[in-house]
C-alpha cells in the first residue's frame, strides 16, 4: 500500500489516508466485505475546529447514498455527514456522544461515525481516490 498523503498549504497540513474512499464533501468511507465504515476528512474536521456534539442515526435506519446519517456541531458550525454508499445503519460510535472530540483527535481512527451494511456491490465510482482527494484540498486551499 502507498504511504499517506501529507497535504501542505498555506493554510495548513492535512492527513490524506491511503485505503480509503472520499467524498467531495469531505467524508471518508473504508469498504471492508459488507461493511462500509464512515467518518470526517482531517481537513473537514480541520475546517470545522472543535467538535462539540454529536447527533447519530438509529440502529437499523436505511439510508441511501447521498443521505445524512450524522450532524456535527461545533464551535464554528453545523455539518451534516452525507453518505457515499447505500445500506443500513449497522454500528454507531456511541463513544462520540460523550467524547465528540475524538473526531478531532483522531477523524479516521477512533473518530469514525458510523458503520453501514452495504447492500449488494458499493458503487466506488463516483468516489476519490486519496491522490485525487488530496488534489482537491490542493485546489480549495490555493
Amino acid at each position: 500500500m502507498a504511504p499517506d498523503i501529507t497535504v501542505k498549504t498555506k493554510l495548513g497540513e492535512y492527513l490524506v489516508k491511503e485505503g480509503l474512499y472520499y467524498t467531495k464533501s469531505d467524508e471518508w468511507v473504508k469498504i471492508e466485505g459488507d461493511t462500509a465504515t464512515l467518518g470526517i476528512t482531517d481537513y473537514a474536521q480541520k475546517k470545522l475546529r472543535y467538535v462539540v456534539s454529536v447527533e447519530l442515526p438509529e440502529l437499523g435506519t436505511k439510508i441511501n447514498e447521498g443521505d445524512s446519517v450524522a450532524t456535527l456541531e461545533s464551535v464554528k458550525s453545523v455539518e451534516d455527514i452525507y453518505s457515499p454508499i447505500s445500506g443500513e445503519v449497522a454500528e454507531v460510535n456511541e463513544a462520540l456522544i460523550d467524547t465528540p472530540d475524538l473526531i478531532n483527535k483522531d477523524p479516521y481512527g477512533d473518530g469514525w461515525v458510523v458503520k453501514i451494511k452495504v447492500e449488494g456491490t458499493p458503487d466506488t465510482s463516483k468516489l476519490l481516490t486519496p491522490e485525487a482527494y488530496a488534489e482537491k484540498i490542493r485546489s480549495e486551499e490555493s
